[in-house]
């Protein structure tokens, strides 16, 4: 399938023909202010970075997708699969400033207009949900604990319309060569989904595990027709020039932001 996130001045935008008014995409690494690491363009205010730099890089962004930073939302997440509906009051949240609003969100949806929903990665799986026809979008934070919490399917509990009507993209995270052990594997192994099409062991306590595929699978497990649901090719792991990786680069450096908006 060909590749739908196209490579723009300091993002990855999602390119569908059938998308008319939703604007999706993730931010990449290159050409920022922030030292960490070098020249890069971190969109978290929660690392050790100069908050200016942040702001200067959300202000770039809006210019870039032309949509404004008072527009936009972002929770506090913490890899939970807790969902939540957000609205117009919600507007501007945790973006000039942290604070505890929206905490311990990974999950977040809204039918309303003039809003940028708005999470931050560095291996873990964005998923956006969006349906034109019915005016909704969604973003969701997929690392291990939250597949295993099944968020996208916490996320569909929430939309009351038909899901031939959604449309699910898969966004760039960690690939295959990202490891779990004996006992995280067991979580998965008790998911409705068979484990054997995402899990490869390698080696004694070492299985390779594929995030992006089990969400799709749970979300086909979820009543989502698999047409419906795009995997990018892209992996953070894989591609450092483009993207943060917590994991291979052990914690030391920025996050991407995910954004949808409508």
């Amino acid at each position: 399938m060909q590749e739908k996130f196209i490579k723009d001045r300091h993002i990855l935008k999602y390119d569908d023909n059938q998308l008319n008014n939703v604007k999706l995409g993730i931010t990449t690494r290159e050409d920022g202010f922030s030292n960490y690491p070098k020249n890069a363009f971190n969109m978290a205010r929660y690392i050790n970075d100069d908050q200016d730099n942040v702001t200067k890089h959300q202000m770039l962004l809006a210019s870039v997708i032309q949509f404004p930073r008072d527009q936009w939302v972002f929770p506090i997440q913490t890899h939970e699969n807790k969902v939540v509906e957000i609205t117009n009051k919600d507007k501007g949240t945790n973006i000039d400033r942290l604070s505890n609003a929206l905490h311990g969100i990974d999950g977040m949806y809204t039918f309303e207009k003039d809003i940028l929903l708005t999470m931050c990665y560095a291996d873990c799986v964005p998923i956006y949900f969006y349906s034109e026809k019915h005016d909704f979008i969604g973003l969701a934070h997929a690392g291990w604990r939250g597949t295993v919490g099944q968020i996208v399917n916490q996320m569909l509990k929430h939309i009351p319309f038909d899901f031939n009507d959604l449309k699910v993209v898969i966004g760039p995270a960690t690939a295959t060569s990202y490891e779990i052990n004996d006992d995280i594997k067991s979580k998965f192994e008790r998911l409705p989904i068979d484990s054997h099409q995402y899990i490869e062991t390698r080696a004694e306590n070492r299985h390779g595990i594929d995030l992006k595929k089990a969400n799709a699978m749970l979300l086909a497990y979820g009543g989502v027709p698999e047409n419906n649901i795009y995997i990018t090719n892209y992996a953070t792991s894989e591609d450092l020039t483009l993207f943060f990786s917590y994991r291979v680069e052990k914690g030391n450096t920025g996050r991407m932001l995910a954004y949808i908006g409508q």
